[in-house]
Parts: structure tokens; sequence; C-alpha cells
């Protein structure tokens, strides 16, 4: 019998390595998968746009291409700051187009394993869409909420984005 030459089938998903890049809003720690992040640029003037979600801060001109800027703090319901030399937008690819984060302060990549993400709790990042958590990761003294930005929007909402 060569039973102990049959390779035992793992789940991919929690062994594969996953590289994020984490952020600050709030001084809560939220991560994005790296591949979905294009770039981090500091705060430039944004373009108000009319009869846009509150949480719409505006548009940007990115080297020839317009695209919109969404405040997390807005999204999320947090309270308002003024921002600051940490405040970045980090320019991501959501389900092929781009758009700008404003964010608190970008943190650092990270690398973990797919079995560090835990399901997130009922209650869980106080007034963050649940929809868009995709789990929570545990890693000594802190906490990181990853977020799947493909679910922050609702189709509508998505509508909206390409049309601006």
């Amino acid at each position: 019998m060569n039973d102990a030459l049959v390779p035992v089938k793992s789940d991919e998903s929690r062994d594969k390595l996953i590289q994020l890049v984490s952020f600050n809003l709030d001084e809560e720690e939220y991560g994005v998968d790296v591949l979905k992040v294009r770039e981090i640029i500091r705060m430039p003037i944004v373009t108000r746009v009319p009869n846009t979600p509150h949480y719409v801060e505006g548009v940007i001109n990115l080297r020839g291409k317009v695209i919109p800027i969404i405040s997390m703090r807005r999204k999320f319901g947090l309270l308002e700051t003024e921002s600051d030399k940490q405040t970045r937008i980090m320019v991501m690819d959501v389900e092929g187009e781009l758009m700008g984060f404003i964010v608190d302060a970008v943190s650092e990549v990270i690398r973990i394993s797919g079995s560090e993400i835990q399901p997130s709790p009922a209650v869980v990042a106080g007034s963050v869409d649940q929809e868009c958590i995709a789990g929570v990761i545990n890693q000594a003294e802190r906490l990181l909420v990853l977020l799947e930005l493909e679910r922050m929007f609702s189709t509508d909402e998505k509508r909206l984005f390409t049309s601006m």
C-alpha cells in the first residue's frame, strides 16, 4: 500500500500567504489586500462634486485620469478630523475602477497566513458596514480588521462612481 504517498489535501486559502496594507482610521487598524492598492499619495486638492453621497469627498486628476475620492471616516460614520501630514489617499482597484480612499495614516505591508484570519464577531468595528468586513486578524498586541472593498458599495453606488 502506498497510502503514505497520497498527499493530504489542505484548504489552500488557509495556508496561503497573504500580504496586506494596513492603515489607520480613528485609532483603529484596518487592512486591505496589497494587490488592490495601486499607489499611496499625499492629500492633494480635491474638487468637490455636487449631488454625490455624503462620503464622497470629490474627485482628483491622477495622471490624466479622474478618480473619485471616498472619505473612509464618513463612509464608516466616524467623526471628521482635519487632514494632517499623516493623511493619505490609498488609490485602489475596486472591480476594475480606480478609487481613492482617504485614511488617517498608512502603517505597513504585513504578511499573514490565511489561517490567521478569523471570522468577524457579530458586532465589530462599530458602525463599519458588516458586509465589507472579511475577517479579523489577531496579531500579538493588535487586532486588524480586514476589509473587502468589493462589498463596500451597493450596485447603484458603483454605477455612480463609473459615471463620475
